[in-house]
């Protein structure tokens, strides 16, 4: 495996990052320094490596700056594969197998072109140090997404954030001391977690949502009506069917106020924007790759040059699961689709075929969802709202495609296991209780040996 590149090592999950295997296997080098981006914030990372007795399998280990204590720390890939834990901030991650790196760049955003060349790909990149060109074979883009913007009058003021970085849950937490009144557009996940948080820090929050409901893309009425309910007896104010016509300022430049497109004045010190995400595609529309709502790629990541794979909130692709075209923001899918990228690389023809799960917590709800609901016709319901703890089960005819729970970590856990192995228990089973549905499902394992074995 020598000059293979190890994705599994370093590999961003929307942080903006491209990794690219060398143009030719050289001799380990030691501390060879690289650049990333992260967020807002640039943050150096050094690799070295220890080639074992064999001299046929190098150790690297990654040496990097934590942003939470400002200190430099050194991990060993093994160590990390082991833990399977972030290097310093979520947008990190390890994936396990047998990838091994003998060499290894990450290339952030400032890269400038794609080319192709004799020896595979051409890559200009503009560093401070000035302009170099790398050559390589492989090129993985995890350029991630960034927060969608509104074109609001006032968009620019002081005290109007999104959340995608570090720093920005920083300064939300910095500015809740002082602005008690908060305004948050969009009635998402990410939306409405923070509705949640802010208002159980003292914070009067009222959340604008421009569709007729809550969590419209996300998940079913029922959930959705669930969630509106639990927040607003906490004391958050919800507006569906409304949208924001202006932010208005003081006049030192900070927001002191969103007017609606009713215009009702609802003073705040603190608007943020939480309207979704648009993938990073720049660089990939640059290089000429095919995008559409993303960059296209195929059930192996590769994009329409080979050469470069992509994986993440940025990609578009033909889900196994639906058989409908769909890009993923979520954790799940940028980890299960970078080891799947590394397998490519090294020669595997492996498609990608991992069970969509998500998560967000609100409040005093654990929202968990597993499948995908596109095209369902019918659903049923496990347990009761009054609980705070129920599960919606969604169904194509009598195919089982969705699980959505609330407060019901072992519905999701069972429903993940489920969806995998194919099975799609009968409604009946569903709302007969665990047990039944614990049972049939044993069963089924027992009739399909391949099935149990996944």
């Amino acid at each position: 495996m020598i000059g293979k590149l190890c994705l599994a090592a370093l590999l961003s999950l929307g942080c903006g990052l491209v990794a690219a295997e060398p143009a030719a296997p050289d001799a380990p080098a030691l501390n060879r320094q690289l650049l990333s981006r992260f967020g807002d914030s640039a943050v150096k990372v050094d690799t070295f490596f220890k080639v074992n007795a064999g001299g046929e399998m190098p150790e690297m280990h990654v040496q990097y700056l934590c942003p939470n204590c400002g200190s430099y720390h050194t991990r060993g890939v093994d160590e990390l594969i082991k833990q399977r834990r972030p290097m310093s901030q979520p947008g990190y991650a390890v994936a396990p197998d047998e990838i091994i790196a003998t060499d290894l760049y990450l290339v952030p955003e400032w890269l400038d072109r794609i080319a192709p060349s004799d020896e595979g790909l051409s890559l200009a990149v503009t560093t401070p140090e000035g302009a170099r060109e790398l050559r390589c074979r492989r090129l993985v883009l995890a350029t991630g997404s960034r927060p969608r913007t509104l074109p609001l009058p006032g968009a620019e003021l002081a005290g109007v954030l999104s959340l995608r970085s570090l720093g920005d849950a920083r300064l939300i937490r910095d500015l809740i001391a002082t602005a008690r009144e908060v305004v948050v557009l969009g009635g998402g996940f990410i939306g409405l977690e923070i509705a949640a948080t802010l208002t159980a820090a003292g914070g009067r929050v009222t959340v604008i949502e421009a569709a007729s409901r809550l969590l419209g893309r996300a998940v079913a009425p029922a959930v959705a009506a669930h969630v509106r309910q639990r927040l607003e007896a906490s004391g958050v104010r919800i507006l569906t069917g409304t949208t924001v016509s202006k932010l208005e300022g003081d006049v030192g430049g900070h927001v002191a106020a969103a007017v609606t497109s009713g215009g009702e004045r609802l003073p705040a010190q603190m608007v943020v924007i939480g309207v979704g995400v648009v993938p990073a595609t720049e660089l990939a529309e640059a290089a000429g790759l095919e995008t559409a709502n993303g960059v296209r790629v195929d059930a192996q990541m590769r994009s329409s040059v080979p050469e470069v794979l992509a994986v993440g909130d940025a990609v578009n692709y033909r889900h196994w699961f639906t058989g409908q075209d769909v890009r993923l923001e979520s954790v799940q899918n940028a980890t299960d689709q970078a080891r799947l990228a590394a397998r490519t690389i090294l020669g595997h023809e492996d498609a990608y075929a991992a069970v969509p799960w998500f998560w967000s917590d609100i409040g005093d709800m654990k929202l968990q969802m597993v499948g995908l609901a596109l095209g369902g016709d019918r659903h049923v319901v496990a347990g009761d709202a009054a609980d705070n703890r129920f599960s919606v089960y969604h169904y194509a005819a009598d195919r089982l495609i969705a699980i959505e729970s609330v407060n019901r970590p072992a519905d999701h856990m069972l429903g993940r296991k489920m969806l995998g192995a194919g099975f799609s228990p009968a409604p009946g089973v569903v709302t007969a209780g665990a047990d039944a549905l614990k049972a049939a499902f044993a069963e089924f394992q027992q009739g399909n040996p391949a099935a149990a074995a996944g």
